[in-house]
């Protein structure tokens, strides 16, 4: 079969296309043929050898075969897997502790990480929602006290009415917490580039900054809860601007402020009313997928897909992502009418 391999950490340039040998299912597992996967900022820094990802893989990646979000039709099953036949299409997130995967033709996946593709969804629009827009969910969630959707359920303390910044709303997480925020009834302030700003108020989003020409830490506004996907200022920058009682919750972003966060964030936390944090994060989570799946029919929730490479062409879909300019996600097809390309 074909696979992306990743021998060494490195820039896009480090990936390669090879032929390797068809994996054979254990009797947990199923045999998954992948019609289509998509880019996550975890796939470029496990390409990168970021600092976290090194303490699994030193000097090289752990997995060579990159690729979480997945989205395909079983081909096999072992013999001990019960719920799942040949033919059943399924999507699902290959994250840690699973180990990856998808920017390969075949991947085996245990039974219990498998999830019925919903029939509404097109193999595409299935692979651009497992990770991101399970991050979006989690984190808002975890900030939320009630949710005006029958579907959302929640107990933190995000109210309708309040006002949420989302900084780096562009990418593919940001685009679904765009949408995720305005369930719960929030004034949503989205921050990302210029390119970036008329696709973000189709979302929804109430006000648009451009990043380049206006910095929100610097602003006299003050938010319920900031959500910051790109964290790149100080904490203190971000606590700045939050209300007396305000959220500061951090999904990505430098190794230094996720240290900052990490270690000063429940000091902080401690001063005030004021708190700031990371949330701790549940991959494929069944539960939260179905909860996607329904705001997907109901058509309250939807991907935004920026743009579409081949398997082949996944290097120059890196160098895309990487650049920072796409528009919510950026899918892989790995097959598509019956043929790889």
């Amino acid at each position: 079969m074909k696979a992306i391999v990743c021998p060494r950490y490195g820039s896009p340039d480090v990936l390669q296309l090879q032929e390797i040998h068809k994996p054979v299912p254990k009797d947990d597992e199923a045999l998954v043929k992948v019609v289509a996967t998509s880019l996550n900022a975890a796939d470029f820094e496990t390409m990168r050898g970021t600092w976290a990802v090194r303490f699994t893989g030193p000097f090289r990646p752990l997995n060579k075969i990159l690729g979480t979000d997945v989205a395909g039709t079983i081909e096999a099953v072992g013999r001990k897997v019960q719920n799942f036949r040949p033919g059943d299409e399924i999507w699902g997130d290959l994250s840690f502790p699973l180990r990856s995967g998808a920017f390969a033709e075949y991947v085996c996946i245990p039974e219990e990480a498998l999830r019925l593709k919903p029939a509404s969804m097109t193999f595409e629009e299935a692979a651009a929602i497992p990770t991101a827009a399970v991050v979006a969910l989690q984190n808002l969630r975890a900030a939320a006290k009630s949710s005006i959707s029958p579907i959302l359920s929640a107990d933190g303390q995000i109210q309708a009415g309040q006002k949420i910044l989302i900084n780096g709303a562009g990418g593919g997480v940001g685009t679904f917490a765009v949408q995720i925020a305005k369930l719960y009834g929030a004034e949503v302030t989205a921050v990302d580039s210029a390119p970036k700003l008329d696709m973000l108020r189709s979302l929804g989003a109430d006000q648009v900054i451009d990043y380049t020409r206006e910095d929100f830490t610097k602003s006299e506004r003050r938010y319920d809860l900031v959500l910051d996907v790109v964290g790149s200022r100080s904490i203190r920058s971000y606590r700045r601007v939050l209300a007396p009682d305000g959220i500061f919750v951090l999904i990505g972003g430098s190794f230094g402020v996720i240290i900052q966060t990490f270690l000063f964030g429940p000091l902080l936390s401690t001063r005030g009313n004021k708190k700031t944090g990371i949330v701790p994060w549940g991959p494929n989570n069944g539960q939260d997928l179905a909860i996607l799946a329904e705001l997907f029919e109901a058509g309250q929730v939807v991907p935004v897909i920026d743009r579409r490479y081949p398997l082949n062409q996944l290097p120059e879909a890196m160098w895309y992502l990487e650049e920072g300019h796409a528009k919510g996600k950026v899918i892989i097809e790995v097959e598509q009418a019956g043929k790889t390309i």
